[in-house]
């Protein structure tokens, strides 16, 4: 508690996040708003693309940035500093080199996760569901492999920054912020996405979190704020717009979401046209 509170405040004063100004990474690509039109294999076939890459459950549930967050907002409930941000932006930017993800879905995660790694506890222990934990919220338990196994060593394809905050002495750590971002960002581009903000972005998002009602609404928000972020700007303040969060629905959550709600002999019998 009393580390949590310390990080809190080091958020408020900027304190941490280092001393020289440090730009956010350069935007890849301006993302168009998403129509009904553009729906693809993301909702004809929801959760399929991990099987053929990586195997095991998605990284985390987001819970742990649920007292960080404000409610329907999409903001955090604490003003992120500017210094604060300069800490992640080197690694944002080595992760999408990398891997070639959009660093701002990578971000949006990151604040879906752990609301910029301000919420409480994200540097030790796991979070109240007792599976994951670090500043992208890494499933450790789900299985003799777990999906942090599965990336742990992600980091030695990047170049490590040679000081950043939160920096562990042992490494791989879900609680280093170069070990964690970069094995998000992994994980990501074995799901699909890439630098476009569409369909497979969302569907590597989906994936992240989970296929059921839950993870349609956390891939809707993820990429509805990472192309408002390509749009308007990188804002850790700036909440998700209604509009584009409609739009991000219907284009690639509401088919998904139809599928998974549907009986389960239409199920099947979609299945087999499928096939």
């Amino acid at each position: 508690m009393v580390v949590g509170l310390a990080v809190l405040v080091a958020v408020l004063s900027g304190a941490v996040g280092g001393t020289a100004t440090v730009a956010p990474p350069a935007l890849p690509v301006v993302a168009a708003t998403p129509a009904p039109a553009a729906v693809g294999a993301a909702a004809s076939s929801p959760g399929s693309s991990r099987e053929a890459t990586l195997t095991g459950r998605a990284a985390g549930s987001s819970g742990a940035a649920t007292a960080a967050t404000a409610a329907n907002t999409g903001v955090p409930r604490v003003p992120i500093s500017t210094r604060w941000m300069e800490g992640f932006y080197p690694i944002y930017a080595t992760a999408q080199a990398t891997f070639g993800v959009d660093w701002l879905l990578l971000a949006s995660i990151h604040m879906q996760e752990s609301a910029f790694s301000t919420a409480p506890g994200i540097y030790h222990g796991l979070n109240f569901a007792r599976c994951c934990g670090g500043p992208m919220q890494f499933n450790v338990t789900n299985g003799r492999v777990s999906t942090w196994d599965l990336v742990a060593n992600s980091y030695l394809y990047g170049r490590r920054p040679s000081s950043y905050d939160h920096m562990t002495r042992a490494h791989p750590s879900i609680y280093d912020d170069f070990d964690s971002i970069m094995a998000a960002a992994h994980l990501l581009s074995a799901d699909g996405a890439g630098y476009p903000l569409d369909g497979s972005a969302w569907a590597a998002a989906y994936d992240y979190y989970g296929h059921d009602a839950n993870g349609v609404a956390y891939a809707d928000e993820v990429l509805a704020r990472a192309i408002g972020w390509s749009q308007h700007g990188f804002c850790t303040g700036c909440g998700v717009q209604p509009v584009l969060l409609a739009a991000v629905h219907a284009a690639y959550g509401a088919p998904v979401l139809a599928a998974l709600t549907q009986p389960a002999p239409a199920r099947a019998l979609a299945a087999r046209r499928r096939h």
